[in-house]
């Protein structure tokens, strides 16, 4: 698929050549001698592009300004590809721990097809480590464009749904959609998110968002106002410090807390980034340290489902072990109702009786069983010394009986108390 790719804009570029962009110097355009000098593996793209698709090779002109040049017999099978010129790039990174989510903006313009004929767009979203898209946000002069969470196996309005194949991997960081029915000479304006992995090794982070646009996408003209965007947000968690290491581009420090740093570049350019985004940081603690992060949905969001994180740094003491860094409190919840009966009950008090016994003196703990009824060990957390095992165990071995009815809640509710008032 990649291949058939690289012949599709390899065909595009030499369709380009139609166009007509005046006599007027300052608007020449990119000279194709460089495009036709270049590998073929730089015709994949390396940030994300818009690609013209063009079946009819006929409507390829300039919408301006007409170049009336003999008709084109035939038709490209499969169609060709013509980069569309960029005329704005923002992007915007957030980094949380080891994941970054990654926001690009750019404007493009249908400069190569006649005003009044309309093609499809192909966009093309290269991602960094283990990126996954996240959504996709499309405006164009007639229609607006979104992406959607759909339940598996869900009836949806087919003219407001598009087709499974209009999205896909040509390689596996390489993901390509396509929008519908742009007229040409139209600006479309697509806003595409994803996550990606941060890579670390040893307190240092790296992150790496393709960001190299080709000569050829830069809009014939020197007089047309060109703005890049870089937006970086760092926040590595509280008890750290962050140190810049490297940047590929030049950001200006905007903000900076414990644990956070926040970065901008701005700037109006003659020719777009021809390099990656790449940005490395060190974070530094004395001791080890995690937490979790909770996140709710959004009241529009589609899924309303809770999500949490849990995050554990090393810290510069290598050689400490984590459980001495930390006190342990423990919360055991545990389904004695009819289903547990014989076997998977004694199984479950087996696992109970090896989590407990790992368990630090300076660790704390409570056990809840549950079914139609609720049985709580103690009414409050209980250090984990040697007795207090020996006195749970028993209470285990008497109350671990098999009842009839399953109602979580209520322990639930009673694991929220004691960790309020741990």
């Amino acid at each position: 698929m990649a291949d058939d790719f690289v012949k599709a804009v390899e065909d595009g570029l030499k369709l380009s050549k139609r166009i007509y962009f005046g006599k007027d110097r300052s608007v020449a355009p990119p000279r194709m001698e460089a495009m036709e000098k270049s590998s073929s593996h730089s015709y994949l793209p390396s940030a994300p592009m818009a690609y013209a698709v063009i079946s009819d090779p006929a409507m390829v002109d300039n919408p301006d300004i007409p170049s009336y040049q003999p008709h084109v017999h035939g038709r490209c099978d499969p169609p060709a590809l013509i980069p569309l010129q960029m005329n704005g790039v923002a992007l915007e990174a957030d980094c949380y721990l080891d994941t970054a989510l990654v926001t690009v903006t750019g404007s493009w313009r249908v400069h190569c097809v006649m005003g009044s004929r309309h093609c499809d767009v192909r966009v093309a979203v290269p991602m960094g480590e283990q990126g996954s898209v996240l959504g996709v946000e499309v405006d164009t002069p007639s229609k607006t464009y979104c992406t959607q969470q759909i339940a598996m196996g869900e009836k949806n309005d087919g003219e407001k749904v598009a087709k499974a194949e209009n999205g896909a991997f040509i390689k596996p960081h390489i993901f390509t959609f396509t929008v519908p029915l742009v007229d040409g000479g139209s600006n479309l304006s697509i806003k595409v998110s994803w996550s990606q992995r941060l890579l670390h090794t040893k307190g240092q982070f790296s992150l790496s968002i393709p960001f190299s646009f080709p000569q050829y996408v830069t809009p014939a003209g020197k007089k047309i106002s060109k703005k890049e965007k870089i937006q970086l947000n760092v926040d590595s968690g509280p008890g750290t410090g962050l140190l810049c290491e490297t940047t590929s581009h030049p950001l200006k420090e905007q903000r900076r807390q414990v644990g956070k740093l926040s970065f901008l570049y701005e700037s109006e350019v003659l020719q777009w980034s021809s390099s990656d985004f790449t940005f490395t940081y060190t974070v530094s603690s004395n001791h080890i340290f995690g937490g979790v992060l909770l996140q709710s949905p959004s009241i529009v969001d589609s899924d309303q489902r809770d999500m949490f994180c849990f995050y554990l740094f090393p810290g510069n003491q290598q050689s400490q072990k984590v459980c001495m860094a930390f006190r342990k409190e423990v919360i055991f919840v545990v389904d004695v109702s009819g289903s547990m009966r014989e076997k998977p009950l004694d199984d479950t008090k087996s696992a109970l009786f090896a989590a407990l016994s790992k368990l630090d003196p300076e660790d704390s703990f409570n056990i809840i069983a549950f079914n139609g009824d609720t049985y709580r060990y103690s009414s409050r957390m209980e250090l984990a010394t040697e007795q207090a095992i020996e006195k749970v165990t028993q209470w285990i071995n008497m109350n671990f009986v098999a009842g009839d009815g399953t109602n979580i809640l209520l322990p639930l509710n009673q694991v929220l108390f004691l960790s309020q008032i741990a």
